[in-house]
């Protein structure tokens, strides 16, 4: 039976946001072979499920309004990209994404360490720093949301890697 990711306690402040004030992570013991923080990072978050990608239409189309962004994509396309997250930092244990927005700064810090001879521990912390009172309504409603697609997609790393064709 595959493991499901589990809640770990975060103590701030972490050096991706030493800002942050809002914070979470879950963590997957994964086996079999092994991964790079990039690599899980592009696993679990470069293609998400129908269902998430609804959801953040809808959530893009509830803040644009506000001026908020949609994604971390910068004008010039120059930023290398995981899903809709621009990558800030990257090495074989670590890969840190995000973006700075009028209303808070986030990173999501994908960790991979080795847990035994096979396998590894894998983790993914989200750090938020809310600058403005937008950012804490907006935490407070979309908390509920990334808790369920963080689980999901960390447990996606659980499953076999399909061999490319």
């Amino acid at each position: 039976m595959p493991q499901r990711p589990h809640t770990v306690p975060v103590t701030l402040p972490q050096p991706a946001l030493p800002l942050a004030d809002w914070a979470d992570c879950y963590e997957l013991l994964v086996p079999g072979q092994a991964t790079t923080a990039i690599s899980a990072a592009k696993r679990a978050l470069g293609d998400f499920p129908a269902w998430v990608r609804a959801l953040m239409w809808l959530r893009n189309a509830v803040v644009s309004p506000f001026g908020l962004k949609g994604s971390g994509a910068s004008p010039g396309g120059k930023a290398e990209m995981i899903g809709s997250f621009p990558v800030i930092s990257r090495s074989n244990e670590q890969a840190v994404l995000g973006f700075d927005d009028t209303h808070l700064d986030f990173r999501i810090v994908i960790d991979v360490r080795q847990a035994g001879e096979l396998a590894q521990r894998v983790s993914v912390t989200t750090l938020v720093h809310r600058k403005i009172l937008l950012g804490k309504i907006y935490i407070a409603v979309i908390t509920p949301f990334h808790r369920l697609i963080v689980r999901t997609m960390l447990a996606r790393l659980s499953r076999p890697v399909m061999a490319m064709r």
